[in-house]
């Protein structure tokens, strides 16, 4: 009866190490299932407009989404990047990619920071839940 006892702690020490395997296994593949942008429908893509700022873009201060109304009145400097660093620094905005249909918030305001008031293109990955684009580059252009 003695061996018996052993042999029993022998296979539940071997259930119990396949049970930490699998669980382990188990939560490996669902943070890989996650994460995978092509699964989630996040694909990398690339996007043209201006770096500008939440409070112009969205029309918070401007009834023409720009920064003409800003700059008009004299407290926001003289040109698309001032208006859109004031805004940012003062008026509680965020840097954002604006195009021609669309605003979108962006991940990397350090790096959005560089191009303000500036066309670029910028590539990255879209979250259709935030509307922000994980930035992964993002390049001057003359125009868009």
């Amino acid at each position: 009866m003695g061996t018996m006892l052993v042999t029993l702690g022998t296979v539940g020490e071997q259930i119990m190490g396949n049970a930490v395997r699998f669980i382990s296994a188990l939560i490996f593949l669902i943070a890989a299932i996650l994460n995978a942008p092509s699964l989630s429908g996040a694909a990398e893509k690339v996007y043209k407009g201006e770096i500008s700022d939440s409070q112009c873009a969205f029309g918070v201060h401007s009834r023409h989404r720009s920064h003409d109304e800003m700059i008009a009145m004299g407290h926001a400097g003289n040109t698309p990047a001032e208006c859109t660093r004031y805004c940012v620094n003062y008026r509680g905005g965020r840097y954002v990619l604006e195009t021609k249909k669309d605003v979108f918030k962006l991940d990397n305001q350090e790096l959005a920071e560089k191009f303000a008031g500036q066309a670029v293109k910028l590539t990255g990955t879209l979250d259709t839940k935030t509307n922000t684009i994980q930035v992964i580059k993002i390049e001057p252009i003359p125009e868009y």
